[in-house]
């Protein structure tokens, strides 16, 4: 909710209150210190008071930023105190867009890596469009009245929200493929309610005595509470975010001189113009693959199988990779920010092969957040999954569909295979043929020799494909040299954990792929594999386009 409302910068640590506290504090010691004139110590005739604040400010700035975890926006705001504290101790003026620059030489100096944090962009970007709309503006004089004075605070305000909103429009779509359209309204509401009141209450709270810290803490929490509310009402709106495909370089760079030109001081020259460079960001659309092809891809997920076909107008997901801990599964940390990078919000079906957790730990999370057509498994009935999926069905041999030229065929298990009380999870793994043309996927689960050995069995001819998903990850139980010669694949698939426990894929499987003179490819070394069916079979390895220098061996 506070992600899509735009308001999670104040939830988190905040740099406004560093600050705040820095000031508050820098305040207080500079009264403290002014005043000791008046006593035996005079502390002025020693150390002025505007440095003693200063050195105060700088010190609670350290001190909660450490408490706060030294995040980047925690950091960059620290350095940015500092640079101003030190200015102050030694009489210099320095420019705020000195300071910044100071901040942020010193945030790379001490972590060069926190370029890849989205919070490194969006804190520095925010205070950047901040100083180029207001630096070198003129501000309200001293002679003017109280309510002019209001009047141009509120009107400051609301150029900053404004100038921010519209600013990090083209980063936010890059780094998270959506937008807030309620956050300046969220903004508005949640910063002065917060800032002003939420976090003093709470900083107050934390060092008086019981039972009085107890009422200022219920305060904090019941202005939480209703902005919790609000907040979800803004959320519930059907226009509360706007999503798009993550841009590609020349729209993002587009995107972003457009909002330059957009946000240059009055008097520029039709600044209006912007807009335009704005529009390849805006009408930018998921993409298919063209008429007559299928683009599959193998997702990176660890020890578990996830998959996405897509063909010109449909898609499919089979498998959902495994679940990590309570909180973490493969559907939220790989496939849905993959699906939201695209500009994908939702599903023709969902394939869900047994009830292991390495093949459906990201079931439920992707449910919950992607429009899905219709769900076949072989879970139980009673299972959480069958309960919360759309138009539920058990896969089972003989199923067959056709989407824009590509046919899709079931063909395992059998219906009398559920009967069987003793058939394990892996033994009724949904084994999905996928057909373009001449070219073919074999998709067989975690499916054994038994399962290898009576499709061979039944209908040899029908294993045939170019390319095969080792069964069960290339384990020692399946992958039989029978059943790789009637599948003849070109290249399989190993989806597999970097070092997993289970050892696979076992060495001497391994090698009987290699000794068939099929090529083989695995999903810790090449990371996601990308394959693209249609005149000839393309095949991209997300490491190998993707190079980073550590990498290298």
């Amino acid at each position: 909710m506070f992600n899509r409302t735009g308001v999670s910068h104040l939830i988190s640590i905040s740099g406004l209150h560093i600050t705040m506290v820095a000031g508050l504090f820098a305040s207080l010691v500079f009264w403290l210190w002014r005043h000791s004139f008046f006593t035996d110590a005079q502390l002025p005739l020693r150390l002025p008071a505007q440095k003693a604040a200063a050195l105060a400010g700088a010190a609670i700035a350290l001190l909660y930023v450490l408490l706060a975890g030294f995040g980047v926006p925690a950091q960059r705001t620290l350095y940015m105190l500092s640079v101003v504290a030190a200015a102050l101790w030694s009489g210099r003026i320095t420019s705020v867009s000195h300071v910044l620059c100071v901040a942020l030489a010193v945030v790379l100096l001490l972590d060069p890596w926190a370029v890849l944090w989205p919070g490194f962009w969006l804190s520095f970007g925010a205070v950047a469009t901040i100083l180029y709309v207001s630096v070198g503006r003129v501000e309200p004089g001293a002679g003017e009245s109280r309510r002019e004075r209001w009047r141009a605070l509120f009107g400051a305000a609301a150029r900053t929200q404004y100038a921010i909103t519209l600013g990090l429009v083209p980063l936010t779509v890059l780094l998270f493929s959506q937008v807030s359209l309620v956050g300046p309204l969220a903004n508005a509401l949640a910063i002065p309610l917060v800032s002003l009141l939420v976090t003093p209450l709470a900083l107050v709270g934390s060092v008086l005595p019981m039972p009085l810290a107890g009422w200022v803490l219920i305060a904090a929490h019941a202005l939480i509470e209703w902005l919790a509310a609000a907040l979800g009402w803004l959320n519930g709106l059907p226009l509360a975010v706007w999503s798009a495909p993550m841009p590609g370089p020349w729209i993002f760079l587009l995107a972003a001189f457009g909002t330059i030109w957009l946000l240059a001081p009055r008097g520029w020259p039709v600044r209006w113009l912007g807009v335009f460079c704005w529009l390849p960001l805006l009408l930018n659309v998921p993409t298919h693959p063209p008429p007559g092809q299928m683009r599959v891809t193998a997702f990176d997920v660890g020890q578990g199988m996830a998959l996405l076909v897509e063909t010109a107008t449909h898609r499919l997901l089979y498998d959902t990779g495994p679940l990590y801990s309570a909180t973490a599964n493969a559907g939220n940390r790989v496939i849905l920010p993959y699906l939201k990078a695209r500009g994908i919000h939702a599903l023709d079906a969902l394939v869900v092969s047994h009830n292991d957790s390495d093949h459906s730990g990201g079931a439920l999370a992707i449910l919950a957040e992607t429009d899905v057509g219709w769900v076949t498994s072989s879970l139980a009935s009673d299972s959480a999954l069958v309960r919360t999926a759309p138009a539920h069905r058990r896969c089972q041999a003989g199923q067959n569909w056709e989407w824009d030229g590509v046919r899709f065929d079931m063909l395992h298990p059998r219906a009398d295979d559920y009967g069987n009380p003793k058939a394990k999870p892996n033994a009724l793994g949904c084994t999905l043929k996928i057909t373009l043309g001449r070219q073919a996927l074999l998709l067989p689960a975690d499916i054994g020799v038994a399962q290898e050995a009576r499709l061979l069995a039944d209908a040899a001819e029908a294993l045939r494909a170019d390319v095969l998903l080792a069964p069960h990850h290339g384990s020692g139980t399946s992958s039989s040299e029978a059943f790789l010669r009637a599948v003849q694949p070109r290249l399989a698939l190993f989806q597999i954990g970097y070092r997993n426990r289970y050892g696979h894929p076992k060495a001497e499987v391994f090698e009987r792929y290699g000794t068939l003179g099929i090529r083989r490819l695995r999903s810790d070394e090449a990371g996601a594999i990308t394959l693209q069916f249609g005149t000839s079979l393309q095949i991209s390895e997300y490491r190998r386009d993707h190079v980073r220098y550590w990498h290298g061996r």
